[in-house]
């Protein structure tokens, strides 16, 4: 199926909570100057002006994004928030909020000499979108498969890996071939960075992902979900989980201290746990 658009939903409270992620793994990663290999396995277009038709129909970043910028005054002295709400401005075209950056353009942001990026679109009309962004020289535009496209370009030639993969679980059988992929992926690159994200349903669809990677064999799995409500209280997702495969040392306490500032954002039903899916 080849549906599914972003657009619709760019800026909301799972991409902020994706986002967030993938910034503070980024910045652990910048720490030291030996080459990265970025790839970004469902793409997107790469960066959503919020007054598109597609993103304006639902205004999804109105529950996410949009509360953040509202809110950044009073988020100050956050270190996480504060990077992240500053690289954020960078993408608007003046001093409102008047874009979202999906997860290309955050990589893409701090890309260095001697790092590469990878991003997959198997969506025609998704690709064509993200193959006109301007991004940095050493970005490769792949129209294909993110999950196939990921194991064949394993190994890759960079001392270190970075993906992100965040399908749009439009079939069920997502989630065991996300597993299946992850599990496969690591075996040709043990010491590759992986973050998963997957949304938090009521059918708990999720838990077929979580159960594969923990019954295949991998350790240092860390989680992170963030709920707005409690399952069923809301129609759709009603939270956001992300899962980091050799996550660096101290990325739970960022990622704890940053959610734990937002939560009331979104008001008294919303929770954030962070820990170990699976430990060392």
């Amino acid at each position: 199926m080849l549906s599914y658009q972003h657009a619709y939903h760019a800026g909301n409270f799972a991409d902020v909570h994706k986002h967030l992620t993938l910034y503070a793994v980024g910045e652990y990663l910048l720490r030291k100057k030996t080459p990265i290999t970025y790839m970004d396995t469902h793409a997107g277009r790469g960066l959503y002006p919020l007054a598109a038709a597609e993103t304006a129909r639902l205004q999804e970043y109105q529950d996410g994004v949009a509360r953040l910028w509202e809110a950044r005054s009073r988020l100050a002295g956050t270190p996480l928030l504060d990077v992240w709400l500053a690289a954020l401005a960078e993408a608007q075209s003046g001093a409102s909020l008047d874009h979202y950056p999906g997860s290309p353009w955050w990589l893409s942001h701090r890309l260095r000499e001697q790092d590469q990026l990878r991003l997959f679109e198997l969506h025609p009309g998704e690709h064509e979108h993200l193959s006109g962004q301007a991004f940095a020289s050493r970005v490769r535009y792949v129209h294909g498969d993110g999950l196939a496209g990921l194991l064949s370009a394993l190994p890759v030639k960079t001392p270190r890996l970075c993906v992100l993969i965040d399908p749009s679980y439009e079939r069920k059988a997502e989630y065991e071939e996300v597993a299946e992929t992850v599990l496969s992926a690591m075996r040709k690159a043990r010491h590759a960075v992986v973050m998963i994200w997957y949304p938090l349903l009521p059918a708990g669809r999720h838990q077929v992902l979580l159960e594969s990677l923990r019954d295949g064999g991998l350790r240092k799995i860390w989680r992170s979900e963030l709920t707005l409500d409690d399952p069923g209280e809301r129609h759709g997702m009603y939270g956001s989980g992300m899962l980091v495969v050799n996550p660096p040392w101290g990325l739970g306490e960022r990622i704890n201290e940053a959610m734990g500032a937002l939560l009331p954002l979104w008001g008294p039903t919303a929770r954030h746990r962070g820990d170990w899916w699976v430990e060392e």
